[in-house]
């Protein structure tokens, strides 16, 4: 009872408010559907863990869904951050990072890179820079099943720059999984919020950069990047 008189409250709170025109129609539909959503809501959320736990719906497998995939971060998760590098020589890899892939790939996972790289719309280096740096990556943390990048300006409003989930999306569709099968491995409340965004699960290995409301808000938090491989 508390927690619905608070909900329609909150809904009531934008107007109309007493003494103005339509307000006792409102106080009435409001409190009436402010009763009835949670039941909905319930019955919509256990009907849809009944079908899929039990596999009713054809094809359906069990919830939640295995992991087939993980997305890294690039700068700050798989190598040093250099920002706007452009240099391959300057490529370091993170310790551990290549064993952790390499754990991934034994184990028949698909891996790839999630990576913003506002730089090229910047102007600060050319996409083909940033393709000798890309491949000095996998040069030396081997190959990877989907790479995706966005190479824009924060400011020109596209959907792949990370918080957004247009990367995960686009590389979740390449290696043929649905986004609930793939983890996002970064070090970024921006790496977790696209997870989330695009309905993957997420890991944050934080470094110096992470802000602590980022991590607080992290569903899972792993201290180094091999760790976040048992999570």
């Amino acid at each position: 009872a508390g927690l619905t008189g608070a909900f329609a409250r909150e809904r009531l709170a934008p107007g109309p408010r007493p003494g103005e025109e339509g307000h006792a129609p409102e106080l009435a539909r409001m409190l009436v559907t402010s009763v009835l959503i949670p039941f909905a809501a319930v019955a919509h959320r256990a009907r849809g863990a009944w079908t899929w736990r039990r596999g009713l719906r054809p094809g359906a497998p069990a919830w939640p869904l295995p992991v087939r995939a993980v997305l890294f971060d690039r700068d700050g998760t798989l190598i040093h951050d250099v920002p706007y590098n452009g240099d391959p020589v300057a490529v370091e890899p993170l310790p551990g990072a290549r064993r952790v892939l390499d754990r991934l790939r034994a184990r028949g996972l698909r891996v790839g890179v999630v990576s913003n790289q506002s730089g090229i719309g910047r102007g600060m280096l050319t996409s083909a820079q940033a393709d000798a740096v890309d491949e000095r990556v996998r040069e030396l943390l081997g190959p990877f099943d989907t790479w995706q990048r966005c190479p824009h300006h924060p400011e020109d409003g596209c959907t792949c720059r990370k918080p957004e989930p247009g990367l995960v999306l686009r590389a979740s569709a390449e290696l043929g999984v649905l986004p609930a099968e793939c983890v996002v491995v970064g070090d970024i409340g921006a790496d977790v919020e696209a997870a989330v965004a695009a309905g993957a699960r997420s890991v944050l290995v934080p470094t110096a950069m992470t802000r602590r409301a980022e991590l607080s808000a992290a569903p899972v938090v792993a201290a180094t990047l091999e760790e976040a491989v048992p999570l």
